[in-house]
C-alpha cells in the first residue's frame, strides 16, 4: 500500500466543548494548521462543531475539519486537551483536582498511543496539576508536554493595565508566573510600560494604582466572566491559538506556559508551573530565568509549594 504523503501540519483537539471549539475555531481563522481533528466522547457533537466550523472554510484558509476517534490522531504534530469538567461559579481550580485527574489519566495513555511524537498542550483546569499528571501518565518526554499556564493571566494583566494607563496593550510589557490560579505573583520588578519600568512609569508619567488590587482584579478576572456567562472560553482559545502558533510556525514567541520544574529555577522542582519560555519548532526551546526581587522570588517558590501540596494531598 502507497504510503499517503503528508501535507502541512496537523492538530488534534481532544475534547469539544465551549472550550475545545472555540480553539478549534480560532486555529482554523488563523489559518495555523491544515488538517483539524475533533474528538470527544460525546461523538455527535464533535460532528457538529467540525461540520459548523468547515461550512465556513470559504471564509478562511483552507483547511480540512473533521470529527474522529484516538486512532485518527496518528501523525499529529500537535495535540490540544481540553477535556475535564468544567469550573463552576464560586470554584477554584483546585477543587476540579480530583475529578480531571483521573479523566487525564484515561485518556493520555489512549492518544499517545496514535500521536507518540506530538507536541501536547494541556488546557483543562486546574492547568499544573493536570500538565503534572499527564505527564506522569503518558510516560512522555516532558519537554513534550506543556500547560497553557498563565499565557492568559498574562493578557489579563496586559489588559489591565493598558486600560489603566489609556495605552495601546502591545506597549506594555508585563508577566504573570507561577500557579494558573490563587497563588500565582506577578513580579513588577520585570513590568514595563512605555519603555519605563512600572514604578517609573507610575512616578514620572501616572499612578497607576494600588499594586495588590491590580493583581486581585487580574486574578478574578475568569471568576468574574464565568459570574456573567457561566463559562470562559473565547480570551483561552485565543492564547491557545497564539502557542500553537508559535510552535508550528516555529516563532521564538516567549510565554509563559507551564513546564514540569527540576529545580534549576529558582529551586523550584517536581512541579509544573509557568516561567517566561521560548517556544518554537520543538516546542519549549529553552526556558528563561529572569531576575526576579527576593520577595518575587518567595512568593514564586511559595506558588511552587502550594501546587506541591495538592499534588501531594492526590498522592500523583
Amino acid at each position: 500500500m502507497e504510503k499517503k504523503l503528508k501535507k502541512g501540519k496537523k492538530v488534534t483537539v481532544l475534547g469539544a466543548g465551549n472550550v475545545g471549539a472555540s480553539i478549534a475555531f480560532a486555529l482554523a481563522i488563523k489559518g495555523l494548521c491544515s488538517e483539524l481533528l475533533l474528538i470527544d466522547i460525546n461523538k455527535p457533537k464533535a460532528k457538529g462543531e467540525a461540520m459548523d466550523i468547515m461550512q465556513g472554510n470559504a471564509f478562511c484558509p483552507s483547511c480540512d475539519i473533521h470529527d474522529g476517534d484516538y486512532p485518527d490522531a496518528a501523525d499529529s504534530d500537535m495535540v490540544i486537551i481540553t477535556v475535564g469538567i468544567a469550573r463552576k461559579p464560586g470554584q477554584t481550580r483546585i477543587d476540579l483536582c480530583k475529578t480531571n485527574a483521573k479523566i487525564m489519566a484515561s485518556v493520555m495513555p489512549e492518544i499517545v498511543k496514535y500521536a507518540p511524537h506530538a507536541c501536547y498542550l494541556v488546557v483543562s483546569n486546574p492547568v499544573d496539576v493536570l500538565t503534572y499528571e499527564a505527564i506522569r501518565v503518558s510516560g512522555l518526554d516532558p519537554k513534550q508536554v506543556i500547560g497553557s499556564g498563565t499565557v492568559l493571566d498574562s493578557s489579563r494583566l496586559r489588559t489591565c493595565l493598558a486600560d489603566h494607563a489609556g495605552l495601546n496593550i502591545k506597549n506594555i510589557h508585563a508577566y504573570v508566573f507561577g500557579e494558573h490560579g490563587d497563588s500565582s505573583m506577578i513580579p513588577w520588578s520585570l513590568s514595563s510600560i512605555a519603555g519605563m519600568k512600572f514604578d517609573e512609569y507610575c512616578a514620572n508619567v501616572e499612578n497607576l494604582g494600588d499594586k495588590d488590587e491590580i493583581e486581585q482584579e487580574v486574578r478574578d478576572g475568569g471568576a468574574e466572566v464565568i459570574k456573567c456567562k457561566g463559562a470562559t472560553y473565547y480570551a483561552i482559545a485565543l492564547s491557545v491559538s497564539q502557542i500553537t502558533e508559535a510552535i508550528l510556525r516555529d516563532t521564538k514567541a516567549v510565554l509563559t506556559v507551564s513546564t514540569l520544574q527540576d529545580g534549576t529555577h529558582y529551586g523550584v522542582k517536581d512541579v509544573c508551573l509557568s516561567l517566561p519560555c521560548v517556544l518554537g519548532a520543538n516546542g519549549v526551546e529553552h526556558e528563561i530565568t529572569p531576575p526576579m526581587t527576593d520577595e518575587e522570588i518567595a512568593r514564586f517558590q511559595k506558588s511552587g509549594e502550594a501546587l506541591r501540596s495538592v499534588i501531594d494531598q492526590m498522592a500523583l
